[in-house]
């Protein structure tokens, strides 16, 4: 096979192959025992026809055309990885010769992947939230702690969020009253949308005890037109009032020895947690703000495949928890064009930022070395549970050992900008990127009363 290509406008190519006789009439064999499997001829077994018998009965070609629309399509993937072309979507095939015999010839039309050129990219400041725990944030953790052992205590006050209201709930649907939100003296923690209707919690913040408000809220079902209206008196108001928190509550109540080992360890699980995602927007950060550079017109081509692709791997996620793509927009109330706009202004970004990278691929000379390769090979193997051998060798049977290098450079481009990238938070601040390494925890030490009960156990 020989094959050549020709630059045209439009980050388009043409790709011509040719195809010498003898090496195309092993395709033709291959159509002609096809056609003798479909073909009834009498006092022929299915598939047993000879050659000469199909041909004469069918016409050379008959079979010659079915080997054209066969084959073509390995020949053109050859010539793209012969030639080294990085195509982006489907070709548009002219044969130019060999329909009847002699050496077979086609062009093939195709779009390729712009090569771009990023200014400014060695400039780049990103805003990240500040990766340090602030003292309200401890605090809340802390109360979430003592909230289990708080007391409620009776306020004449109206009613805030986080209070507790004793009230009395009717809800009608039309004329019909709805069992399932009527009731008395119940329970209901202000600001929890515990029933999945918000208007209740906005009519219920700022209501003092003797209060009955009146309102109507939509159907929670997106099947129901109708509204609900509803009815609450309030008989009663009351706080959650919090446990004092000294050294010997939480000996009691929590595995920490005093108040400074719990506030230690939140700060550092907590913090870890916070460094971990102060680290992921780093890198999100970094390529929203690569993109923006990026001012090139992105081919649909690209686009569209970037949409297919998220679409598929949507969808496979909704097939693992039983549901349709359609479903899923169904239960979030998505409107479809909205969806279609919101995944191919993400597909689009996601191009731009492939582009780029790329881009500073060649400008910084970023290679992906064997070892780099082999390490690729083990984190799939762990990933699919499969011999990291049996990975290479399907991955070089389909050809797409190249591909892994090329995701693995692109990959280090983004992890070099992201390390070298200036980093401010909201307020402006330099962000200190050791502020973003996670903090080795260390074991509680045991309490007394856990000392004691061992102590117990061992006498037993």
């Amino acid at each position: 096979m020989k094959s050549s290509v020709t630059e045209l406008e439009d980050n388009k190519v043409k790709i011509s192959v040719e195809i010498d006789a003898a090496d195309f009439e092993p395709e033709v064999d291959k159509a002609f025992k096809r056609l003798a499997k479909e073909v009834k001829l009498p006092g022929f077994r299915p598939g047993k026809a000879p050659r000469k018998i199909l041909e004469a009965r069918l016409g050379a070609g008959y079979a010659r055309e079915d080997a054209l629309r066969e084959a073509l399509p390995d020949y053109y993937a050859a010539a793209v990885t012969e030639l080294d072309v990085d195509v982006i979507d489907q070709p548009e095939i002219d044969i130019t010769g060999g329909q009847e015999e002699g050496n077979v010839t086609f062009d093939a039309t195709v779009e390729t992947r712009p090569i771009i050129t990023v200014a400014g990219y060695k400039n780049l400041k990103i805003e990240v939230p500040n990766p340090k725990l602030t003292d309200e944030e401890i605090q809340d953790q802390i109360d979430r702690v003592r909230q289990p052992h708080a007391e409620l205590s009776e306020v004449s006050r109206p009613a805030a969020v986080d209070d507790h209201v004793t009230i009395d709930i009717a809800s009608k649907l039309g004329d019909e009253e709805l069992e399932g939100l009527t009731t008395e003296d119940y329970d209901y923690v202000v600001g929890s949308n515990a029933v999945g209707i918000s208007e209740i919690d906005d009519n219920l913040t700022g209501a003092s005890a003797g209060d009955t408000v009146e309102f109507t809220a939509e159907h929670p079902s997106p099947d129901e037109e109708n509204d609900i209206s509803f009815t609450i008196t309030v008989k009663e108001v009351k706080e959650s009032v919090l446990p004092e928190l000294t050294d010997e509550f939480v000996a009691d109540n929590t595995e920490f020895a005093d108040v400074a080992s719990l506030r230690s360890d939140i700060d550092a699980k907590m913090g870890n947690v916070k460094r971990e995602q102060v680290a992921m927007a780093v890198n999100d950060k970094t390529a929203e703000a690569l993109a923006n550079l990026v001012e090139d017109d992105i081919p649909d081509a690209l686009v569209n495949a970037e949409m297919q692709n998220r679409i598929q791997d949507l969808s496979m996620r909704l097939q693992g928890q039983g549901l349709t793509l359609d479903q899923y927009l169904s239960f979030s109330g998505m409107d479809p064009e909205d969806f279609t706009e919101q995944l191919r202004e993400g597909a689009n970004q996601a191009a731009r930022v492939d582009l780029a990278l790329r881009a500073i691929v060649v400008a910084e000379n970023i290679e992906a070395t064997d070892d780099d390769v082999n390490e690729e090979m083990e984190r799939l193997s762990e990933a699919f549970g499969q011999d990291s051998a049996v990975i290479r060798e399907q991955l070089e049977s389909a050809g797409q050992i190249e591909a892994v290098r090329s995701d693995l450079r692109i990959r280090k481009a983004l992890d070099d900008l992201s390390e070298s990238v200036e980093i401010v938070d909201e307020d402006g601040n330099p962000v200190d990127r050791a502020d973003l390494e996670l903090i080795e925890i260390e074991e509680p030490e045991s309490t007394d009363s856990a000392d004691n009960d061992a102590e117990v156990s061992e006498e037993e």
